[in-house]
């Protein structure tokens, strides 16, 4: 990108990170705005953060410099917000919540939603994994091409998603294609027709769980939903139905697309590099490196989309944000940034080899799936599926290669593909 064309792009770095250039490679933008913007005003008056510093503090800070919108304030950041469901109901997700509403409905969801549940699931993931692969490996065999996006990184977690909460794959099948409609509806810029494809959508959503919750409660399984609708003898304090609806809504919406996202980031990782692949065929410490370097270099979400409003004024890396002001951060650009991660464009296991999820051997920590009060409470399940998927992937198509080009969705939000096209060179192709 030409420096002079993107400093005339800068006046709105919104605008082009949704140009056809940034949905193809963002990079070189983002190290762009990083280096000579990195605190950017856009015109309308949205913050942008992209050094991975001021990034942590920001994310760091959320409960404390920076708030979630009040109820009153709904209106300035999603005028439609009265006539519509959908909008409605992204404002009561948890990511909107501010303590101690947040603090309560975090403790509950996980209570539940626990490490050692998650990792309970592996079995179930493991065999979903296997069940996916033998399904298309017929097809790959007679040297056709197969969309791996369609059928296995966007089918994994929505099977994994109804073996959660107890529900049949087919019901979740039917939920999970109205969800494309709601993201569409939630975009800043959606039409009309599209809010309204959105509401319907969200209203299935709703009337299905709502039908759900009630047959838990009376049926009670070994899953998460009836953990979360069941009674607890030490905990006097639960979730009202509505407030779960609410939390199934919102993790509906985020655990597909970013997931899917993340597997197919990983399949082209391997595709790319293959002298990295010998991370997946080791023990699980490789493989964990290798899936957190995969999230860092290629972060599913680029910029946050809640709201984060300003408590007071802020100095910034010599700029001021005014108090009140909405600030949003490019985790993106923080989890390529040199200051953070040495040689931050060279993909490299090595530097989160041994540490801590998140965690890179210099102490810094990856940024994909937030910090704080907000971080991600699926980052275990995304987790669990990468390592659980790509050794697999790894040792039963070992000459999987790219059949055509993937196609990326026209997203500035979600790094999400369209269409994943591999197929099997023949050994020493």
């Amino acid at each position: 990108m030409d420096v002079q064309e993107t400093m005339a792009a800068c006046r709105d770095a919104f605008a082009e990170l949704a140009s056809p250039a940034c949905i193809h490679d963002p990079y070189p933008f983002m190290r762009w705005l990083r280096e000579h913007d990195p605190v950017h005003r856009a015109p309308s008056g949205l913050f942008l953060l992209s050094r991975h510093a001021d990034i942590y503090w920001a994310l760091e800070a959320t409960g404390d410099a920076f708030r979630g919108p009040a109820p009153g304030e709904l209106a300035r950041y999603f005028p439609r917000v009265a006539t519509s469901l959908s909008l409605n109901l992204l404002s009561s997700t948890l990511a909107m919540k501010d303590p101690p509403t947040h603090t309560r409905l975090r403790r509950l969801i996980s209570r539940d939603f626990t490490m050692r549940q998650i990792d309970n699931l592996r079995p179930s993931i493991a065999r979903i994994v296997a069940a996916r692969l033998d399904g298309i490996t017929p097809a790959l065999e007679r040297g056709e091409a197969v969309d791996l996006h369609r059928e296995f990184a966007l089918a994994l977690p929505m099977l994994v998603f109804a073996e959660l909460f107890g529900m049949p794959p087919d019901d979740m099948f039917g939920l999970a294609a109205g969800i494309g409609a709601i993201l569409e509806g939630l975009r800043p810029h959606a039409s009309d027709p599209q809010l309204a494809a959105a509401d319907a959508a969200s209203a299935r959503v709703l009337a299905y769980f709502g039908d759900l919750i009630p047959r838990k409660r009376a049926d009670p399984r070994h899953d998460i939903m009836s953990m979360l609708v069941g009674a607890h003898d030490d905990d006097a304090n639960t979730l009202s139905d509505a407030e779960l609806i609410g939390m199934l809504w919102g993790m509906l919406l985020g655990g597909f697309a970013t997931t899917a996202a993340a597997i197919d980031h990983a399949v082209l990782a391997m595709l790319a590099y293959p002298e990295q692949r010998h991370w997946l065929q080791g023990d699980a410490v490789g493989v964990k490196a290798f899936v957190e370097e995969v999230l860092r270099c290629d972060a599913p979400v680029m910029f946050s989309s809640i709201p984060r409003i300003a408590q007071r004024d802020i100095e910034l890396g010599g700029a001021v944000i005014p108090k009140n002001a909405d600030v949003r951060v490019l985790v993106a650009a923080g989890n390529r940034d040199p200051d953070a991660f040495a040689d931050p464009d060279r993909f490299d296991p090595a530097r989160f080899y041994g540490t801590s999820p998140g965690m890179s051997t210099d102490g810094k920590i990856m940024l994909s799936f937030g910090h704080g009060i907000h971080f991600c409470l699926g980052a275990q399940l995304a987790r669990v599926q990468l390592a659980e998927s790509l050794p697999r992937i790894q040792e039963r198509f070992p000459t999987l290669a790219l059949a055509e080009q993937p196609t990326r969705e026209p997203s500035a939000f979600l790094r999400t593909l369209r269409a994943l096209p591999v197929r099997l060179h023949a050994q020493g192709g």
